[in-house]
């Protein structure tokens, strides 16, 4: 690889977005603590942000030329085959970069270990550039993940690192007719999600552990359990069906393998949506007439290992 360039991925703290809220620090301290919040914690989450964040580009500096960009810039963002991308941030922004990220090397920084879990991030600032160096010298491997894509009728797609919703863009009841394995039935529901191998430990997860916690009301001793998917495996539920003469709840959750597809058919004259990861600007309408089919893209993504 002929690598000349890094691109520092970043999101704003906590703290900047409220200053960005409310105008100016003080404002914004005068807000959390008025409704009893601790502004503590956001000044202390910030400033070690910004500590590893400082560490990393003067490290970076050493070895390579690099830019830092803003999360919110990445669907317009043009990345090539001479870049690296850096990711510097919690979990979810691996996701959100991964989709436009054109399959270049990611290599995935957790700036706060005692804060976030950093499930898709292997390294941290005391140890990064090891693996900025290997992919300069071209002698790095890599996680590739793959995505999920859904394809609408009308040719529209849309690809997820993590995560897709399939419903309502807010909290009326989602209608629709949803297709798995041969088996059709009409929906009304809070919406399908779809995850993938990297997705299952986040949204998914946390349905899970609602199932969980629900059915050990009347089932004692149930243990949690993420699901565990391999690379070319995606699961899907649906969230709260709701069973009525009109509705069904036969088809609430399973494993799309290899080539297998759900199809869902929009019932909803408006406000249907389908949204991906996280991005704002990563949504397709899912309106009546609208069907979608969810399966494994071709695309994927390389996330460097340590």
């Amino acid at each position: 690889m002929n690598v000349e360039y890094a691109i520092i991925v970043k999101n704003k703290t906590r703290l900047e977005s409220l200053i960005e809220r409310f105008n100016t620090k003080a404002q914004a301290k005068f807000y959390i603590e008025r409704l009893g919040g601790d502004f503590e914690d956001y000044e202390a989450e910030h400033e070690v942000f910004h500590s590893s964040l400082t560490s990393l580009q003067t490290q970076l500096s050493r070895h390579i030329k690099n830019k830092t960009i803003e999360r919110v810039y990445l669907p317009s963002y043009l990345f090539s085959e001479k870049n690296v991308i850096v990711v510097f941030g919690q979990d979810g922004l691996v996701a959100n970069t991964a989709k436009y990220a054109n399959n270049c090397p990611i290599v995935a920084v957790n700036p706060d270990k005692a804060r976030y879990d950093g499930v898709l991030l292997p390294f941290d600032t005391s140890n990064f550039v090891q693996g900025v160096e290997k992919v300069i010298s071209g002698r790095f491997s890599c996680k590739t993940a793959r995505f999920a894509e859904a394809k609408l009728n009308d040719g529209q797609r849309l690809l997820a690192f993590n995560d897709l919703y399939i419903g309502a863009s807010s909290h009326v009841s989602a209608r629709y007719k949803i297709s798995f394995r041969n088996k059709t039935e009409e929906h009304s529901s809070s919406g399908i999600i779809v995850s993938t191998q990297a997705g299952s430990t986040g949204w998914m997860s946390s349905i899970f552990n609602m199932a969980y916690g629900v059915a050990g009301i009347f089932e004692k001793n149930l243990t949690p359990k993420r699901p565990t998917l391999k690379e070319d495996e995606l699961i899907f539920t649906v969230r709260e069906p709701f069973q009525s003469v009109r509705t069904q709840i036969g088809v609430t959750v399973g494993v799309l393998k290899n080539k297998q597809q759900l199809k869902v058919e929009s019932l909803m004259p408006s406000s249907g949506i389908i949204f991906s990861d996280g991005i704002e600007t990563d949504f397709l309408n899912f309106n009546s007439g609208a069907i979608v089919t969810i399966g494994i893209a071709a695309e994927t993504a390389s996330i460097v290992k340590k």
